[in-house]
């Protein structure tokens, strides 16, 4: 869209919050870039250049624009949506790929050289991988200088940048401030060792339905739901760490305890997924509403989001643990695991909502023994062999991979049917566009409002949120979800 100047002026001037974080809005005259719906004297059009993302307008010599604070926009929803190499690589990127591997561990994983990556993502967005994970690492030491009473050289360092030099002329261009100043201009009562982060997001957003499925689903130990409150143990790349999301009306606010800060903006990225906070509501919402059939549950529901995880590995176990039983079924089975195969936790955020472990790692389950699971044994036996190809690096149920190819695996695997495969995409990796057509609640959803498969291809491509509200209209909503 940000290639098409009248419209994105006309949003500029409507000061149109939908499409915050679609494009941001640089003005030369002054030098800064803004947010669509930035509060400040609209400039003349003559005067500005849209940028696809963040990182395109700051290396384009603009800075972050003080009032309407650009960086703190909801990501953009194309990233959720597109499957190519350059929605994967905003995915992995946003993951912290860029910070854990480099650029040539990204090109790796994206199956290409390191120069078609950088040619691709400048060539659409304006800059290469390096820029985009910049941005990422000022947006995330801004958080931690903010809320935390760490020393600058750690924080330098716990947001990914390389050296002290490079985290302070990044912090001056992006802010047009130093870090001395920016802490200066912090509100007081930070709290040292916990991070608190306000996740923006998208309206309409349904946060009760949201709830109310995260409290449906909660394996004891690992996750809890306290109100409009959800805290779960995360599993990340350097170290373990807690989470407490608070769900309002217009945003999140998240409270975060991590073993190892480097894994700050992963943990941010993850939550934002997890929740899909980055989803359009208002296109999802038009399409699906277009039809007589979905009209009256969208409009009772709008802004309903389709939950994905924080580790897909664990919604690939509870998947298969919860085959052919209930939700509290699958969650009685796996909580009395939990002990014996998660991983011990004591941070005061876990102890706090009364969490103790881990979900237990993909090493931790391989090793396994098919009759201490307490449920039928291909069952047991299909879980062990997806923690073995998980640990052995055969199965990557990770952000910015393959979904056709990952769906593939999943169904050649002993255990694992189509449904199951479809399900694991959805959730484990935010696939916007399944339907469970084999799901016998959908189903028989489907035949009682007289639609057919070729009938759902009008939903595209948003049939998981399609899926979801069908879900929702039905008694056996909370026993048919895994």
């Amino acid at each position: 869209m940000f290639t098409d100047h009248e419209r994105c002026y006309r949003a500029v001037q409507s000061r149109d919050a939908r499409f915050d974080g679609v494009f941001y809005t640089g003005v030369r005259t002054t030098g800064i870039y803004c947010r669509p719906s930035c509060p400040a004297v609209t400039p003349k059009a003559h005067n500005v250049t849209f940028y696809a993302t963040a990182a395109a307008a700051q290396d384009a010599g603009l800075r972050a624009c003080r009032r309407c604070r650009p960086d703190t926009t909801p990501g953009s929803p194309e990233w959720d949506v597109r499957a190519d190499a350059v929605g994967r690589a905003m995915r992995l990127i946003g993951d912290g790929v860029v910070e854990r591997e480099g650029i040539e561990g990204l090109a790796t994983r994206l199956g290409y050289s390191r120069r078609h990556v950088n040619r691709l993502l400048t060539q659409e967005l304006g800059a290469g991988p390096l820029a985009l994970a910049r941005s990422n690492r000022s947006h995330a030491a801004r958080v931690l200088i903010e809320t935390t009473d760490m020393p600058m050289s750690d924080i330098a360092f716990a947001a990914g940048f390389s050296s002290i030099r490079q985290f302070n002329d990044s912090i001056r261009q992006t802010y047009d401030l130093t870090p001395t100043q920016m802490r200066g201009r912090r509100r007081r009562g930070a709290v040292t060792g916990q991070i608190t982060v306000r996740l923006a997001v998208r309206r309409p957003f349904h946060a009760e339905a949201l709830i109310d499925f995260l409290r449906a689903h909660v394996v004891p130990g690992v996750e809890a739901v306290d109100g409009r409150t959800y805290a779960r143990v995360l599993r990340l790349p350097h170290g373990l760490g807690a989470m407490a999301a608070t769900l309002a009306d217009d945003h999140v606010a998240l409270a975060l305890e991590l073993v190892d800060l480097r894994d700050m903006s992963t943990a941010v990225d993850r939550v934002r997924r997890m929740l899909d906070l980055d989803a359009d509501p208002h296109a999802i919402d038009e399409v699906l509403s277009a039809d007589p059939a979905l009209r009256h549950l969208v409009h009772a529901a709008p802004g309903l989001r389709v939950p994905s995880h924080v580790d897909g590995f664990e919604v690939a176990v509870r998947t298969i643990v919860g085959q052919q039983v209930s939700v509290a079924g699958a969650n009685t089975v796996l909580g009395r695991h939990i002990d014996t195969f998660g991983t011990p936790v004591d941070l005061a955020l876990a102890r706090t909502y009364g969490l103790t472990h881990a979900f237990p790692s993909p090493a931790a389950l391989a090793e396994a023994d098919d009759t201490t699971f307490g449920m039928p044994r291909a069952r047991a036996r299909a879980v062990i062999g997806l923690a073995q190809a998980v640990a052995d690096g055969k199965l990557v149920l990770e952000p910015g991979v393959d979904r056709d190819e990952v769906r593939e695996q999943l169904v050649a695997m002993r255990g694992i049917g189509p449904w199951t495969a479809d399900y694991v995409v959805m959730r484990a990796l935010a696939h916007p566009d399944i339907l469970l057509t084999t799901d016998l609640v959908l189903k028989r959803e489907l035949e009682r409002r007289g639609l057919s498969s070729q009938d759902t291809e009008r939903w595209r491509p948003w049939r998981s949120y399609a899926g979801m509200h069908l879900w929702r209209s039905t008694s056996a909503f909370e026993r048919a979800l895994p």
